[in-house]
């Protein structure tokens, strides 16, 4: 047996909102503000919603319709360049305490942190560490932090996500004991880590509602029922979690790709979804140029407005070389489109990966591509991404990008598909 470990998992509470109130001068746990586009329409999602709107019945990532009409609150429009520069600051104030090395960075807004070696350091048990780090950021930045503490990853996030922001001070622990004497028979189960709704309806057919029922099953029945998934659910119903943040920092993934998507504010038609993907596809590419990666094959999800009439189009397409030239894949990507995706459009969402990625040096060739021209075409795409880099995303752009119904000049003002703030 390994020495016992400490983890924290700290959560900053209602960040966006948190920040919006902090930039105002608010009190987020009076103040009533949430975090929507308000030039989108009244289905957009709210990314937060302060506390008091919480304490109110509002839940965080509501749509906006759906916040009672008697309710007056302050909307926000999302900065999400803000939160970045924030989240950074907040960060730096974790690394006064805790090396980078144990660390991992959750979210934006969330943590964990290894702290087994520095309890004895600083002379503290791993509550006081907790709070000292937390009141810093309160300090310096006025956003209110949450955190659980555990002998494991799994229990530290069930401590902070079930019972942590419920307890004054914000600050909850749990050991294995304390796990299944006091949530073995918590409900519902969708609260716990990685339990999704739809698990959670399946395990209810066979009559397992909370986690002790999970750890009192058969195991046969667990494994037909989620396969693989089921090891992790068994561990989690006994408060298992073996994984350390040592080994989280040391995981190399077999494969890896590359992914762009977008939620499209209307529906596009088929003309209009082929620009977009096209569009999508190009600006993968420069991303495998500034990245020095090259690919071997694109793959393609189309999402329909109408989700429950007609289910999503996907395929994959192989290229002729491993590469990352736009020359080579758009052609491939757009007989891709052509070939699933449905003609009378109502496209709503698209997803584009750019799989087997792979440093450019494997780059290949075939009889049928001239490398020279090859290499003059990647030398226009680096010099498009310094210009990028220099004057805006926006300084230079293709044609493509300027005709009716394309998304890139509005998506290269945007992070994560919100509004930067800049």
């Amino acid at each position: 047996m390994g020495k016992q470990r400490t983890y924290l998992c700290i959560d900053l509470k209602s960040f966006y909102a948190s920040v919006e109130c902090a930039e105002r001068g608010l009190d987020p746990f009076a103040a009533r503000l949430v975090v929507a586009d308000p030039q989108r329409t009244q289905k957009t999602i709210c990314l937060a919603v302060s506390p008091a709107m919480k304490a109110l019945g509002i839940r965080n990532r509501c749509r906006v319709f759906e916040i009672p009409k008697n309710v007056d609150y302050i909307m926000a429009q999302p900065r999400m360049q803000k939160y970045i520069d924030v989240s950074a600051d907040i960060y730096g104030i974790y690394l006064k305490y805790i090396a980078k090395e144990d660390i991992h960075v959750y979210s934006i807004d969330e943590v964990f942190m290894d702290v087994t070696d520095y309890l004895g350091m600083y002379r503290m048990n791993a509550k006081e560490l907790a709070g000292t780090i937390m009141q810093n950021v309160y300090d310096t930045t006025g956003i209110t932090a949450a955190c659980g503490i555990g002998t494991n990853l799994y229990l530290a996030k069930v401590a902070l996500d079930i019972t942590a922001k419920h307890v004054k001070g914000n600050i909850s622990y749990l050991d294995e004991d304390m796990y299944r004497g006091t949530l073995w028979s918590y409900k519902p189960l969708t609260d716990f880590w990685r339990v999704g709704s739809g698990t959670a309806k399946r395990l209810a057919r066979y009559g397992m509602y909370t986690m002790k029922d999970i750890a009192m099953a058969k195991e046969e029945t667990l494994y037909n029922l989620l396969g693989v998934d089921a090891e992790l659910l068994i561990d989690h119903a006994w408060g298992r979690e073996p994984v350390t943040i040592a080994e989280i920092k040391q995981y190399k993934p077999k494969h890896q790709s590359l992914t762009s998507g977008q939620v499209l504010g209307c529906a596009a038609s088929f003309e209009e979804g082929r620009l977009i993907v096209k569009e999508m596809a190009d600006l993968l590419c420069l991303d495998m140029v500034d990245k020095g990666l090259a690919t071997d094959s694109v793959s393609l999800y189309i999402g329909y407005e109408n989700r429950l009439e007609h289910q999503p189009s996907h395929g994959t397409a192989t290229l002729p070389i491993v590469t990352s030239s736009a020359r080579t894949v758009l052609p491939q990507i757009e007989k891709l489109y052509e070939k699933i995706a449905r003609g009378n459009g109502g496209i709503r969402r698209v997803n584009i990966s750019c799989n087997n990625v792979v440093d450019e040096a494997y780059q290949q060739y075939d009889l049928f591509c001239d490398p020279a021209e090859l290499e003059r075409e990647r030398r226009v795409q680096k010099a498009m991404l310094d210009i990028k880099k220099k004057f805006g995303k926006n300084a230079i752009l293709k044609g493509m990008n300027l005709e009716e119904g394309a998304t890139t000049m509005e998506r290269n003002r945007q992070i994560g598909g919100h509004k930067s703030g800049e």
